[in-house]
């Protein structure tokens, strides 16, 4: 019965018109739910700060519900939809989990030193989906990267992780793209048009 609102950080609708539309629609308290699920600065801290500067001058109190990574609500459908594919796979098949590369600077300050959360969280998660549906065998690999080629980001590229696998003897791999909560253009375009012509080209 609670309505729910939406607002976007680099998108209609804006994240400031859906906090002036609820304090108009007389909201004076609502949870937030992000859309990231792990940390990291991009996925948490800079959520934070444009909650704060949404509300600004804004009569509303918004709280951010928790990273919800290994919540069973986030981690079950993974589980099922990898346990299908395998079901569909040959014997043997390698589950390949993907997620958005992020500079290693900011994986390394994700927790405070020496935590690096945003790494081990999504190692958690995979460990957790992969035991659940079965594989054998399975690896995280990172997508999307972007900016100045001399700041190291988070690697393995998918793509490049396609190419060691299939020279280790990999014949067959499931990708399962766990750091992301839709299909958008991270998912849409480097994994199911550029990672799968990779995956034609090496004969995976």
């Amino acid at each position: 019965d609670l309505p729910i609102y939406w607002g976007n950080r680099n998108w209609d609708p804006y994240l400031r018109d859906a906090a002036e539309q609820m304090a108009a629609d007389g909201v004076r308290r609502a949870a937030c739910f992000v859309t990231s699920a792990y940390s990291s600065y991009s996925g948490c801290r800079q959520y934070r700060e444009d909650l704060f500067a949404a509300t600004s001058g804004v009569e509303i109190e918004l709280s951010r519900l928790r990273h919800y990574f290994n919540h069973p609500g986030f981690v079950g459908p993974f589980t099922e939809a990898t346990r299908s594919a395998l079901a569909d796979a040959p014997a043997g098949t390698h589950v390949v989990f993907v997620t958005h590369s992020i500079p290693t600077s900011m994986n390394e300050a994700s927790g405070g030193p020496g935590r690096e959360f945003y790494v081990k969280q999504h190692e958690s998660v995979a460990a957790m989906v992969a035991g659940g549906a079965g594989a054998e065998s399975f690896s995280l690999a990172y997508c999307s990267r972007s900016g100045s080629p001399r700041i190291p980001w988070l690697e393995p590229d998918i793509n490049d992780h396609l190419a060691e696998l299939k020279e280790s003897g990999t014949e067959s791999v499931v990708v399962v793209p766990i750091g992301f909560v839709s299909d958008h253009m991270e998912v849409i375009y480097d994994l199911d048009t550029a990672g799968k012509q990779t995956a034609d080209e090496l004969g995976l």
